[in-house]
């Protein structure tokens, strides 16, 4: 009967540990499920650039980007040559002297699709690695910048992240209407479960 008693008691206070931190949890979850991290940051009070320049470095190459109200160009600098995209073979070797992987084939990406491992801007080049984590390495078209690199741990990661916050199609939306009727539901469930914990019998 004591141990039975006991078992109780350490159910229930255990239970008012774990519900008190999932209210935490939902709470903070909802206050980022409502708030939009870009306002967060200020972004809406920042006023565009009508041009923006950069100089980088391609395989030996100085060229300078000119990114003019959104719209990108690339010459060689000084000189002011049109440069070229990248070929599949430059893309491999950029792949070589900037990771330690070691590329294997090169496919030219036009078109993203949700929920794909690649999220950034097109068109770009994706090389195939050898290695056992299926890594791909994503090359820049015309900037050979490496944009991402993604393998089997990242895209397990990228799972968990959309079960986790209930986006299982875009996989970055923690704004979505799922997620905010969801964690209310999960806020009342919070406080009800401690307010039974007071409520006397």
């Amino acid at each position: 009967m004591k141990t039975k008693k006991f078992t109780r008691n350490l159910h229930r206070y255990l239970s008012i540990f774990v519900s008190i931190q999932l209210l935490l949890w939902t709470v903070s979850g909802i206050y980022f499920a409502y708030n939009k991290i870009e306002l967060v940051r200020g972004e809406q009070y920042r006023l565009p650039k009508d041009v923006e320049l950069r100089i980088f470095d391609r395989l030996g190459t100085s060229i300078i980007e000119t990114n003019e109200n959104g719209e990108k160009s690339y010459k060689t600098y000084p000189e002011g040559n049109i440069v070229k995209p990248l070929s599949k073979e430059e893309a491999i070797e950029i792949t070589s002297q900037k990771t330690t992987l070691n590329p294997l084939e090169v496919i030219l990406v036009t078109q993203l699709y949700p929920g794909g491992e690649y999220r950034g801007s097109l068109p770009v080049y994706k090389v195939k690695t050898d290695t056992k984590d299926d890594i791909n390495v994503y090359v820049g078209y015309m900037t050979g910048d490496i944009g991402s690199i993604r393998s089997d741990s990242w895209r397990i990661w990228d799972l968990m992240w959309s079960l986790h916050i209930m986006d299982y199609k875009e996989r970055d939306n923690i704004n979505n209407i799922l997620l905010k009727v969801l964690s209310i539901l999960a806020l009342v469930t919070s406080i009800s479960g401690i307010t039974l914990f007071f409520v006397k019998r």
